[in-house]
């Protein structure tokens, strides 16, 4: 027994919630396909972080009165900490909004290394936020926890949240495709990359399906592992790469970053091209959509990249579509001084048997480190 999406939204709006906002989550992902589907524009915007979703639902609230929907993965509560405490909390401006939270990571249920500690701390977090919750699963009484939530918002004016257990909500395929951007797939990109890249190149990847993709192209190539995999923490790649560089001068640092991850904390990029690292190569994987947990689009289709990567100070900026065009844009850009920015505008898919890392997150920060060390 699931919890049927359209049911769980028509509940919502007759609570008087109309305005829906958040990051995707794959625990989210029936839920927020069909909210995606099903409502007007203007009704709902994914957001480049959990924190920028908290302020557009207390803005909402602001010009309207009522009460929005915050949905995110329970990561994404450390964005949402400083807007929830500070702005929304009761002791503040005391603006409702419920917050649908994904609980990756739940303590006996298995999961990745990144959820665990978060999965573990989630229910006490929100304790110590003093944001009431509930616990939602498959078989839960929704319109019971629902009156209870929302008489517990209307009592405080703050907010409230549901915390979704794995497998809660029931099947959903969403109707609107990103539309691809080329005829590129990632792996085949990032295999041209590891082919174009120098044997002593230091490489950090993002979160998600990169990372796991790299590792097993290091496997097929029968190469050790000595890429940083940043299984978690989406949108702070590049400032994990600036960090790398600015103290491996004379390496290269190849950053592969994802359209949501750079959206998400955008602003590295002014303080990447402030520090002007000399030999820093920051690949923008832009398949426009938030693939790794459910496909939804990103904002990234309607950015300018090489205008934005000139407005802050980058040294140089490609493009590129196919597997010709990147190898002629990395002869452009992989020698520049300065950081540079490499677009690759891809289309969306993976391979079906794609696996994890099989490494612990413990000893891919060694090899990493043993890398950087020659």
């Amino acid at each position: 027994m699931m919890i049927d999406p359209g049911h769980f939204l028509d509940s919502l709006r007759r609570r008087g919630v109309d305005f829906f906002t958040g990051v995707p989550d794959s625990l989210l992902a029936s839920f927020c396909a069909y909210v995606d589907d099903h409502c007007a524009d203007g009704q709902h915007v994914i957001a480049a972080n959990e924190g920028n979703a908290v302020a557009m639902a207390l803005g909402h609230h602001l010009a309207t009165g009522s009460t929005a929907a915050v949905y995110m993965q329970n990561s994404g509560l450390g964005n949402a900490v400083n807007p929830l405490t500070s702005l929304a909390d009761g002791e503040v401006y005391r603006v409702p909004m419920l917050l649908i939270v994904g609980w990756r990571g739940e303590p006996g249920i298995k999961d990745e290394p990144q959820h665990r500690k978060q999965g573990r701390i989630t229910r006490p977090q929100l304790d110590v936020l003093e944001i009431p919750h509930w616990v939602v699963q498959g078989d839960s009484d929704i319109e019971a926890i629902l009156d209870e939530a929302f008489s517990a918002m209307a009592n405080t004016g703050a907010p409230v949240a549901l915390v979704v257990r794995k497998d809660a909500f029931g099947d959903y395929q969403g109707q609107r495709k990103s539309a691809p951007l080329s005829a590129l797939l990632r792996e085949d990109a990032l295999r041209r990359i590891l082919d174009l890249a120098a044997p002593d190149d230091l490489i950090v990847s993002t979160t998600g399906k990169t990372s796991r993709e790299l590792f097993d192209l290091r496997v097929a190539r029968g190469e050790a592992q000595r890429d940083f995999l940043t299984v978690g923490g989406m949108g702070h790649t590049a400032s994990i790469a600036l960090g790398v560089a600015m103290r491996q001068a004379g390496r290269r640092v190849i950053c592969l970053d994802g359209d949501g991850s750079l959206l998400m904390h955008m602003g590295a990029m002014a303080v990447i091209a402030q520090q002007k690292p000399a030999r820093f190569v920051h690949v923008l994987l832009n398949n426009g959509a938030h693939e790794s947990v459910g496909g939804q689009a990103t904002a990234a289709p309607r950015v300018d990249f090489g205008k934005l990567s000139d407005a802050v100070g980058y040294a140089g900026y490609a493009c590129a579509d196919t597997l010709d065009s990147l190898s002629t844009a990395w002869a452009q850009v992989a020698e520049a001084n300065g950081p540079v920015l490499l677009e690759l505008k891809l289309r969306c898919g993976s391979r079906k048997d794609l696996g994890r890392p099989t490494t612990s997150t413990w000893d891919n920060k060694q090899a990493f480190m043993e890398a950087a060390g020659d």
